[in-house]
């Protein structure tokens, strides 16, 4: 007895398990992205129109309206700040050239500004940036 094979494939591609493989390594991504850290201290920056964006390694000085003062993300006083400065761990010869950036709220004073200035001269450090938002 003949039997009849049949030469045509039905098979199906099944994409649903695809999609859900895409959009769990879409999720995956998105949850995993490093994003810059910024300490959570609320600031209004001025505005410059010349604002540079920089992404290398620094040291922040952040001042709020209220002329707290932190260092990084730990709040110090001005003594304390000058004590962090004078031991850290960054060589004198390499303070010449390594970037402190100052973040000041646009209510600050300008002489708490330059008594900050002051400290960071003291300890050594020369590249001194001021981070402003642009227009």
């Amino acid at each position: 007895m003949k039997t009849r094979r049949s030469l045509v494939s039905h098979a199906t591609v099944d994409l649903i398990p695809m999609i859900d493989v895409v959009f769990q390594l879409i999720l995956f991504f998105l949850v995993s992205t490093t994003f810059a850290v910024m300490p959570a201290i609320s600031l209004k920056l001025p505005t410059s129109s010349t604002a540079l964006n920089s992404d290398v390694k620094e040291i922040t000085i952040t001042v709020t309206a209220g002329e707290k003062l932190y260092l990084n993300d730990k709040q110090v006083t001005i003594e304390e700040l000058s004590l962090e400065l004078h031991n850290s761990n960054i060589e004198m010869e390499e303070r010449i050239s390594y970037p402190v950036v100052l973040e000041a709220d646009e209510l600050v004073t300008n002489g708490f500004i330059v008594k900050i200035f002051d400290v960071i001269r003291q300890s050594g450090f020369v590249a001194v940036n001021l981070r402003t938002s642009e227009n």
